[in-house]
């Protein structure tokens, strides 16, 4: 994002809108952060908190494409079609942004383990 108004110029960098759209998205009832206590990125062997997510911006539009993780037993489109509301309308809140397409890859699905099982 870039404005030229009466106080200047702002920009809004690629990997902030990384970090607002993977947050969103892991509030997203059904996206599991990982598994065994790894975050998302942990869980693909990423170290970037954004690596899941790569955002394409122009003067006017963004893109956003991620990559999801789901747990076991939720339906899928249900959950990605959350993800797609949840990231376009934080990203547009808190950036200005307009975000013209959320794409979203649902990369793995893992089944929760219980704190009892664990131990």
């Amino acid at each position: 994002m870039s404005e030229n108004k009466m106080h200047g110029q702002i920009q809004i960098a690629d990997e902030v809108v990384g970090v607002i759209a993977v947050t969103a998205a892991l509030e997203v009832e059904g996206v599991v952060a990982g598994s065994h206590g790894k975050g998302i990125t942990e869980f693909f062997g990423k170290k970037g908190h954004t690596k899941c997510t790569k955002v394409v911006k122009d003067e006017n539009d963004a893109v956003v494409d991620m990559e999801i993780i789901v747990k076991f037993g939720t339906k899928v489109q249900k959950v990605a079609t959350e993800v797609q509301e949840r990231v376009k309308s934080t990203v547009e809140t808190m950036t200005g942004l307009n975000v013209a397409v959320v794409n979203v890859s649902v990369s793995g699905v893992v089944k929760e383990v219980k704190a009892e099982e664990e131990e």
